[in-house]
């Protein structure tokens, strides 16, 4: 069953990137962020109550309420970083190197958590890796202002490192709580951050001037990023963390998709080979 929900997350993750793009053509990505997150909390407390588990919060550990906020607080990092890099790169650029956060998520697994490797999964990451080398190379752009300045690459990395101890945090705090009200817990650290650093950066009034049209979609994405998480947060309360996260990079073949149909962002034949291989190598994770 935690497979399911693995692949449910895929396709969540990959509809929000497309959704955030277009919330952020004008809106401050950091202003975004901190409202998207408002729809977040209140998705996944919904579920908490639809679950039947709010009671459940008072039995939660310190020990566990740690790992969670410190997953929130990576979360939040992360989100930061690629909605930033999304609102100033090409979806099909920052979205790989997002993605290769599968590696180190695995690799920390394989540290931390103690799961093993086996040739596959070693086979994999090595897809992986060369998939997402393959992907970030130069290729045309839609948009002139996304092909100059590399701040994105910078944004998009640390994306990434932050979405990697998210799994590896998240995997140690859902052991002790149900996944739905761990899911609404970190995401009120989430929503603290984004708040924090909106008032830090001062664009409070950024937050004031959104679009309508914008704040729809920007709302759709936090709706997507709720449904993603939800998925994921229960797939990796039943299975193992080296082996989910690579499935929910599989989202990186809806966003692809979506790119082409809503920005008409195409893959050149290189970017296709390193798409490719990713998908080869989270397949390979798999057997």
């Amino acid at each position: 069953m935690w497979l399911l929900f693995a692949v449910g997350s895929a396709f969540f993750a990959g509809i929000t990137a497309i959704l955030a793009k277009c919330g952020i053509r004008k809106t401050d990505s950091t202003a975004a962020t901190a409202i998207r997150t408002i729809v977040v909390l209140i998705f996944a407390w919904i579920m908490v109550f639809v679950a039947g588990h709010p009671d459940q919060i008072r039995s939660i550990d310190r020990t566990t309420l740690l790992f969670l906020v410190l997953s929130g607080l990576a979360t939040g990092a992360s989100w930061l970083c690629y909605f930033k890099a999304l609102q100033i790169g090409d979806i099909n650029k920052v979205v790989p190197i997002d993605k290769s956060s599968t590696v180190l998520t695995i690799l920390l697994a394989f540290l931390l958590l103690g799961e093993p490797i086996d040739l596959f999964q070693g086979i994999g990451v090595v897809l992986i890796g060369a998939g997402t080398f393959l992907m970030i190379e130069k290729k045309p752009h839609t948009e002139p202002s996304t092909a100059s300045g590399k701040g994105w690459f910078l944004y998009a990395s640390g994306s990434a490192i932050f979405a990697s101890l998210t799994a590896i945090l998240g995997k140690v705090g859902i052991q002790g709580v149900e996944s739905n009200l761990g899911t609404a817990i970190r995401t009120g650290v989430v929503l603290v951050m984004a708040w924090v650093m909106v008032l830090v950066t001062g664009k409070v009034q950024e937050v004031r001037r959104v679009p309508g049209r914008e704040l729809v979609f920007i709302c759709l994405s936090g709706i997507a990023t709720g449904a993603s998480w939800l998925c994921y947060y229960r797939a990796l309360q039943d299975g193992p963390a080296s082996v989910e996260a690579p499935i929910d990079k599989l989202s990186i073949l809806v966003t692809v998709v979506f790119s082409w149909l809503v920005f008409h962002e195409r893959l050149t034949r290189r970017s296709g080979l390193g798409l490719a291989l990713i998908v080869a190598g989270t397949l390979a994770m798999l057997i």
